[in-house]
């Protein structure tokens, strides 16, 4: 009897889960992307996510901090501390580690989905767990002025991250539509826009939110309520482009944002992409990264999303080697796709000058013209 009673409890969990797992995020009108309840991939069939596809065992490991062998628990970093600010065209970049990127030009600081938790999931506690520590300490970083967020998946907005970002500096965050709803409702504020639309920054800045192809939830039920997205900073000087958290699609919007440049630094994922049969429809692998690069135009690259919180299989410097081994196959210049170690800055040139090419790129990046760069 109590076995029965325990079996109709459980079906009527799983059966009512839309009334206490589904959030409204956004209500607007229909669109090519928002078929007026929930965003979708307009370059895909829309399918449900599919537990089954997935796999228990990754999803049990992700929400247990499972680690495989390949995968450490702790990855030695040593922090930095930025400066106050970078005034200029110089640009300093920072990788702090997965997609959380501190950039510092033009006077401003800005932050890419910003992440100092160390679980990524559900009230920071059941989710994987982090092997990296940040490559800045919380409480070195500068001032920040400027907040992207790009989705609402818990390693990109990180509630507690954002709620001390806001408390302390009242940043200006800017993301794309519903995610302002979700942020709001924790005494966050935002500013959301739909693909295309801009929010000015200061005169000659700008964001504008831009197309990318992946998905968003919080709680399962809550799939594609809130729209996802990558971003174009305009500068002088350069622009700069964060993808976010994208897979391929149709590879259109690379294209899409290349509208917007020129770039003088995209900031691309290459990392949480093994087996490509389950995550190939929702982050690049490095190879694809290289041909966002090229679709870009941008100058430099810097590679993240990878060996910080294991989300899948391969290793946690498996897309960094990977993506070594593309680029020499490639014949990209040296220095034009980075991966950097957590805290160890970044320093981006203007331009690679008209008729310069891949050869004077990399002889503008032998160590003299590095360290000259970086004085």
């Amino acid at each position: 009897m109590a076995i029965g009673a325990l079996a109709l409890l459980l079906a009527a969990l799983w059966f009512a889960r839309p009334l206490y797992l589904d959030r409204i995020y956004y209500r607007g009108p229909v669109s090519a992307h928002f078929d007026g309840q929930r965003f979708f991939n307009p370059d895909e069939e829309r399918t449900p996510l599919n537990v089954f596809r997935i796999g228990f065992g990754r999803l049990w490991a992700n929400a247990t901090g499972q680690r495989s062998a390949q995968w450490p628990e702790s990855i030695a970093v040593t922090p930095s501390r930025p400066p106050a600010r970078v005034d200029g065209q110089k640009m300093r970049v920072t990788w702090i580690g997965h997609a959380t990127v501190l950039i510092q030009t033009q006077g401003l600081n800005i932050l890419t989905d910003p992440i100092w938790s160390d679980v990524a999931g559900p009230w920071n506690r059941l989710g994987p767990r982090r092997s990296r520590a940040p490559g800045v300490r919380f409480e070195d970083l500068p001032k920040i002025d400027l907040v992207l967020i790009s989705h609402n998946h818990y390693d990109h907005m990180d509630l507690p991250t954002l709620q001390r970002l806001w408390t302390r500096d009242r940043p200006l965050i800017v993301t794309s539509l519903g995610n302002d709803t979700l942020l709001k409702q924790h005494g966050i504020g935002a500013v959301a826009r739909d693909w295309a639309g801009a929010v000015p920054v200061r005169p000659g800045i700008s964001v504008i939110v831009e197309r990318v192809h992946h998905w968003s939830s919080r709680w399962g039920e809550d799939r594609n309520r809130a729209l996802w997205s990558g971003f174009t900073i305009t500068l002088p000087g350069g622009n700069i482009f964060f993808a976010g958290d994208t897979g391929w699609g149709d590879g259109g919007w690379p294209a899409l944002a290349a509208r917007h440049g020129p770039f003088r630094l995209a900031i691309l994922p290459i990392g949480a992409y093994h087996p490509r049969a389950i995550f190939g429809r929702s982050h690049i692998d490095p190879a694809q990264a290289i041909a966002a690069f090229r679709a870009l135009g941008a100058t430099q690259a810097l590679g993240i999303h990878w060996g910080t919180f294991q989300l899948t299989d391969e290793g946690a410097d498996t897309p960094r080697l990977e993506l070594a081994q593309r680029l020499q196959e490639s014949g990209i210049a040296t220095g034009r796709f980075v991966t950097t170690d957590p805290g160890n800055p970044l320093f981006v040139p203007l331009s690679v000058r008209p008729g310069e090419g891949e050869a004077g790129f990399a002889g503008r990046f032998s160590p003299g013209a590095k360290a000259s760069f970086q004085k």
